[in-house]
């Protein structure tokens, strides 16, 4: 069983670098845990990537639904993201339910539909990203605390994050209501054309984002224990505030260097303020 969490934790250094850093501060008997986690995460976010048409991407993720709900039993021990994430739900007593509403809210990735409307874009945020948040603040055995908010931080980050890489394969996160708030257009963000109706946007959903964040510490929920949890989100408001710039083209956002983003998920707990605003 260890290979298998061996290969979730490499999985997720490849694929979420940000999160396995900050898995590192978490105590070392529940890394392999987080790691279970985060690579199942990791997995069926990249369903679209992996299944180009829509039918194909139907199956992986109704075999992932149906892992969850004990229905393939034999064919999980033979994959070790499954085999990890089963033998960690069995360990912390985790009810699959939630992450089987994850899947479920998964399936809006592998059509191109748009994003209808804000609301509509935080439920998808509560029902993914959120529930990762919430699943791994219960492997460390703390308070979910502000998983909803660091959820739907995470989720307008990424919706700013991958604009390019959604552009170019016609789908749009950006919802719909927002777009006509200010006189954008979806064929605006597919030719990747970024009108200043676009950034006008664009800005509103940084401006969430930055809030969302925000509030993560202003509650002072998050415990010590808790604080892994939530330490891969130490270098969004940097992200976003480089998002301000004059210079800034929403088609090719903002990167940073590695060891910045380690040293502000180090120092986040620290000066907390300095880094969720």
């Amino acid at each position: 069983m260890q290979d298998h969490f061996t290969h979730c934790a490499a999985l997720v250094r490849e694929a979420d670098r940000d999160r396995y850093l900050a898995t590192l501060f978490a105590p070392a008997e529940h890394r392999d845990a987080l790691f279970s986690l985060y690579a199942f995460d990791v997995e069926i976010s990249r369903v679209r990537d992996l299944a180009r048409e829509p039918m194909p991407g139907e199956i992986r993720l109704q075999w992932w639904r149906e892992v969850l709900l004990g229905e393939r039993t034999g064919e999980a021990v033979a994959n070790p993201v499954a085999a990890g994430l089963v033998e960690t739900l069995s360990r912390y007593k985790i009810s699959p339910d939630r992450l089987a509403e994850l899947v479920e809210a998964h399936r809006f990735d592998v059509y191109d539909e748009p994003m209808p409307s804000r609301a509509e874009l935080k439920s998808y945020a509560s029902r993914t990203a959120g529930a990762i948040f919430a699943s791994a603040g219960q492997i460390l055995g703390a308070a979910t605390g502000p998983s909803e908010e660091a959820g739907q931080a995470q989720t307008l980050a990424d919706v700013l994050r991958l604009l390019p890489r959604h552009a170019a394969r016609r789908q749009l996160y950006v919802p719909l209501d927002v777009l006509q708030k200010y006189g954008a257009k979806p064929a605006d963000i597919f030719a990747m054309h970024a009108t200043p109706e676009l950034r006008a946007a664009l800005a509103e959903l940084r401006l969430r984002a930055r809030g969302h964040l925000a509030h993560i510490t202003a509650a002072k929920e998050i415990s010590a224990r808790a604080w892994p949890v939530f330490l891969s989100l130490a270098p969004l408001r940097s992200f976003l505030l480089a998002m301000e710039r004059a210079n800034y083209d929403p088609f090719r956002p903002p990167q940073a260097a590695l060891w910045r983003r380690q040293w502000q998920i180090w120092r986040a707990p620290r000066n907390p303020r300095a880094y969720f605003g």
